[in-house]
């Protein structure tokens, strides 16, 4: 009886895991934010402001599906090191507010979003996204005796969403110490400081370095963070 119960929890394991999973094709338009989830989604965070200088409350929208399904995502480098898992996806839609009230897809992106299970001991690493100055940002947080945090800030330029700022900021619990990485990606600069976050005024350092780069980032050409290696073991 016990050996039949466990072949069938792996069969039922198995058929949840083993079939397929397609990511939606999101709504092009909506009048309210209910309307743009699709079926077996949840939305797990929003935020409004304005996003294309319009005068208008635009929206981002992260959506969770309600199941595990396996995923394969990049890691370290996107090119090489692809770790399958087990999780729920996540997407991101933006949308635009329209002079009828209703609102217009702008972008749907698959990828950038970390899921639960990518913030190490700290759990989910998702924080509330954010919206100052036409920019959308994105932040996350996670880590186990050293914790990390990322901000990413893009803007819409020309039909692209376009990576304008980020940060990357590493620091360890118990001692105190930290490094943190702030990109300025129009000015092509990076400031780094290093020090302690318990005695910042007389322990840190701060310097600023130009970043050799020569295109701006997009949700197309960024896939997700710990993606981007702009120096030698240096991820973004």
């Amino acid at each position: 009886m016990r050996m039949r119960t466990t072949l069938l929890l792996i069969m039922i394991q198995g058929m949840v895991y083993g079939q397929s999973f397609r990511y939606p094709k999101l709504a092009e338009q909506g009048k309210s934010t209910s309307a743009l989830v699709p079926k077996r989604w949840k939305l797990i965070d929003s935020v409004s402001g304005d996003l294309n200088n319009d005068h208008r409350r635009d929206i981002a929208l992260i959506l969770e599906y309600d199941q595990e399904v396996r995923e394969s995502r990049a890691y370290g480098d996107s090119n090489t090191e692809i770790i399958t898992e087990i999780q729920r996806p996540r997407m991101l839609a933006i949308y635009f507010k329209t002079s009828s009230g209703g609102y217009r897809l702008s972008t749907q992106n698959n990828h950038f979003i970390l899921r639960s299970q990518e913030g190490g001991a700290m759990g989910d690493p998702l924080r509330p996204s954010a919206i100052e100055n036409n920019q959308l940002t994105l932040s996350f947080e996670g880590g186990g005796e050293w914790q990390w945090k990322l901000d990413y800030a893009f803007k819409y330029r020309g039909g692209n969403w376009v990576l304008e700022r980020a940060g990357n900021s590493f620091y360890h619990e118990a001692s105190g110490e930290i490094n943190v990485h702030q990109y300025d990606f129009l000015r092509k600069t990076k400031e780094i400081t290093s020090g302690s976050k318990f005695n910042r005024e007389s322990a840190n350092v701060t310097s600023t370095k130009t970043l050799p780069i020569s295109t701006l980032r997009t949700f197309h050409t960024f896939k997700k963070p710990w993606t981007w290696q702009i120096g030698p073991d240096e991820l973004l």
